[in-house]
């Protein structure tokens, strides 16, 4: 079998070595689920992204180390910067995914990429013990998205401070939690955190699709339909965020940070 190239990437950054990295492998012809997703166990990073040409757009597929995902931000963003620094797409062409959360577009505006993204709203959820215990910090919203709970906390350090009993997280049957406070700094509208420990991410350093929900949950609270959200994992990450009826543009930047070549 011949090799295959992949390309590291930071997303929702413009350092090296912060946000939240994912590996881009664009194949010459559709793989085996298996393969794609022994490949993302042994990159061993929150996201890895494998894209198939079809036409003048791509298909999509994201693993975890541990499972496929229907949806993933940061790894799309990954995806369009490779698709555009290494030539696969013209430098000013939109960039489009086919994915199990149907077609995505990526395209650059103003020195970021643009994501299109639906809007995941959170509804309000009963709180299970696992969450109160997973948790344990007071809580003042807990909803429920398509993927995950939602949660709001009293405060930017709350939030900062959470040592979630990751055990108790994996017993939800959810991909996840999302915690999030509004910011206390002017640069950015809130602050979150995202737990995924049953999807094989302990903690995710910067999650797009998080603010999917995120976007309108603050925009209802806020008034307003353009935002900043601020990720306050340990590498960190901003998240610029648009409502645009039950769609949600996600701005962010990335870096490529390595090049490697698999030979199995």
């Amino acid at each position: 079998m011949s090799s295959q190239r992949f390309t590291q990437v930071d997303s929702f950054t413009d350092e090296p070595f912060r946000g939240n990295p994912a590996a881009v492998c664009v194949l010459p012809g559709p793989r085996e689920a298996e393969w794609m997703q022994d490949v993302a166990q042994e990159m061993n990073l929150a996201e890895t992204a494998f894209l198939v040409r079809q036409g003048d757009d791509f298909g999509l597929r994201w693993f975890t180390p541990t499972l496929e995902v229907d949806l993933c931000g940061h790894a799309t963003l990954a995806s369009a910067h490779v698709l555009w620094e290494e030539g696969w797409l013209p430098p000013d062409s939109t960039a489009r995914f086919h994915s199990r959360s149907g077609v995505l577009t990526a395209s650059r505006d103003d020195g970021l990429i643009w994501l299109d993204f639906p809007a995941t709203p959170a509804q309000p959820a009963e709180v299970p013990s696992n969450l109160t215990q997973g948790l344990n910090v007071p809580m003042q919203y807990v909803g429920r998205t398509p993927f995950d709970y939602l949660v709001e906390v009293e405060s930017e350090a709350a939030v900062r401070g959470l040592t979630p009993d990751l055990v108790r997280l994996t017993q939800l049957g959810t991909r996840g939690v999302i915690v999030t406070a509004r910011a206390d700094s002017r640069s950015h509208d809130f602050v979150s955190r995202f737990f995924a420990p049953g999807s094989g991410v302990p903690e995710d350093p910067v999650t797009g699709s998080a603010h999917c929900a995120l976007g309108p949950f603050w925009a209802e609270r806020l008034q307003k339909r353009e935002l900043v959200g601020y990720q306050a994992s340990l590498r960190g990450g901003t998240v610029r965020v648009r409502l645009e009826g039950n769609r949600v543009k996600l701005g962010g930047t990335a870096v490529t940070v390595l090049r490697g070549e698999l030979l199995h």
